[in-house]
């Protein structure tokens, strides 16, 4: 473990879990600058018992770690808290990611990639509203959006099916949220990215569809049935009715 060297005291706290020692250090060095207090893990196993007494704020979580993987160390993390995590992976290919974002990343980032890059896409998940940009009027009028039998209470971020709670990441949350409020409205992946991850953010927009896909699966739903999350070929996304 490391310890800050801002001089006060540090708010936030990050994990970052890479077998890479070197490389852990030196993004560990990066979020401290930027006031973070870190604590850097090695392996997977390890990495589950400290997420769990360090109940971070942010997860650098590398994909390809000795004995339990990133995947397996996201999936058990995400049973417990809903930290923003972004995924780290030696292999760029498709499946890996969405392998990674299907079990609750919020982002990943190819190696090698530079720390600057890696702590803009930090800033651009810090950054992100909490719920989506609604006018305060209309949260004020309709603090709950209902969907059928599907309702989003926009101020306590909670999601209900049949009176069931069900558990979203923040990220899921927030782009099923963004398309609720305004059911009148397709969204292209771009403007779900602006919406959700903000207008800065650089990268694979494709990520939008591995969120879809988690969104839909928590809701019982599939490409073929889509009650909530409705495709619009060729040009993004809508809300459904719930039916």
């Amino acid at each position: 473990m490391t310890s800050p060297r801002t001089t006060s005291a540090p708010t936030r706290r990050a994990v970052v879990v890479d077998d890479e020692q070197a490389l852990a250090q030196l993004v560990a060095g990066y979020l401290e600058r930027d006031g973070f207090r870190v604590h850097v893990v090695h392996d997977g196993a390890a990495a589950v018992e400290v997420l769990r007494e360090v109940d971070p704020d942010l997860v650098v979580l590398d994909l390809g770690l000795p004995g339990l993987d990133g995947v397996e160390v996201c999936r058990q993390l995400r049973t417990f808290s809903d930290c923003y995590v972004i995924m780290l992976t030696a292999r760029a290919e498709e499946v890996d990611t969405l392998i990674g974002l299907s079990v609750g990343a919020d982002d990943y980032v190819t190696k090698p990639f530079s720390p600057r890059e890696l702590m803009a896409r930090v800033g651009v998940l810090l950054r992100r509203p909490r719920r989506p940009a609604t006018p305060p009027s209309a949260v004020a009028e309709r603090p709950v959006v209902e969907v059928g039998p599907l309702g989003l209470d926009l101020d306590a971020r909670e999601v209900h099916l049949d009176g069931r709670l069900v558990p979203l990441t923040r990220t899921e949350f927030d782009v099923l949220a963004v398309l609720a409020s305004r059911p009148g409205r397709v969204f292209s992946r771009r403007a779900l990215i602006e919406e959700v991850w903000g207008a800065n953010w650089v990268g694979d927009e494709h990520l939008v569809d591995v969120h879809v896909l988690h969104v839909r699966q928590k809701l019982g739903d599939s490409a073929e049935r889509q009650r909530f999350v409705r495709t619009v070929r060729g040009v993004g996304y809508r809300v459904g009715t719930g039916a």
